[in-house]
């Protein structure tokens, strides 16, 4: 297997007002707990990422935002940009989450449109796939991911553009997790698809696992064959569960 180095990323989403610095200071000052090829980002509300990459700046941990527009301006009241993302010290922006899928009707062209975005501001984009508890039950999990896969991934995906993150709606914040042997499963399948449509640089590409991850089962999710990292949710607003999450990787 390729030497890819794990990530570890936290998502703030709707949390955090300026004192919150706080954590990400204790963040950084933790960081030599985790081993030295983890790579560690936070992703705050798009309110703190000029703070927060000011502080973390020379550091190991990386700033990343939460959604961007497709478009680099424009009319679009309350938008913000990839490169707005990237002005303010971004390194990455997640899109595509079950979140603005669910709650603002996002589509994968959306998704696509997005990632695409975060490509010519110069971000990473990690792009979110993951089932609902419906289509799980329904036997269609590998079904909704492959097409989620090939509809939000614009061409031409290379490890320095594009993370994949696989976050089964059902699991987050919900407290349940998939068994490793389903998680494995559904990463050898997002492996598979990448190999064949990106080729070699396909191998350098992180797949992270998301959905209630937290310090008491960090360990084991981290260790599934596959999972190259972790988005993790609620566990990363407090510095040390998100440290001990990244820990992990003793």
């Amino acid at each position: 297997m390729p030497n890819r180095r794990p990530l570890v990323a936290g998502n703030w989403k709707m949390h955090g007002l300026r004192a919150s610095v706080a954590q990400l200071e204790a963040i950084l000052r933790g960081c030599g707990r985790v081993r030295g090829d983890v790579d560690l980002m936070v992703c705050p509300p798009a309110t703190l990422i000029a703070a927060f990459a000011t502080a973390a700046e020379g550091s190991r941990v990386a700033i990343g935002g939460q959604d961007c527009h497709a478009e680099p301006s424009g009319a679009y009241t309350g938008d913000i940009s990839a490169e707005m993302l990237a002005d303010a010290g971004a390194r990455a922006v997640i899109v595509g989450h079950s979140e603005r899928r669910s709650y603002h009707r996002e589509t994968d062209a959306d998704a696509h449109a997005k990632a695409l975005a975060a490509r010519r501001a110069g971000l990473v984009a990690i792009v979110c796939i993951g089932e609902t508890q419906a289509e799980r039950a329904a036997g269609r999990t590998l079904a909704v991911v492959e097409r989620q896969l090939a509809g939000s991934v614009p061409d031409r995906g290379e490890p320095d553009n594009l993370v994949i993150a696989y976050e089964p709606v059902w699991a987050i914040g919900s407290g349940l997790t998939p068994t490793a042997a389903d998680i494995e499963e559904v990463h050898g399948m997002i492996r598979e698809r990448l190999a064949k449509r990106f080729g070699a640089p396909s191998e350098g590409i992180r797949v992270l696992y998301g959905g209630s991850v937290k310090p008491g089962n960090a360990r084991e999710l981290l260790a599934v064959r596959g999972v190259d990292g972790a988005l993790v949710g609620g566990a990363s607003l407090k510095a040390e569960d998100f440290l001990a999450i990244a820990a992990a990787y003793a």
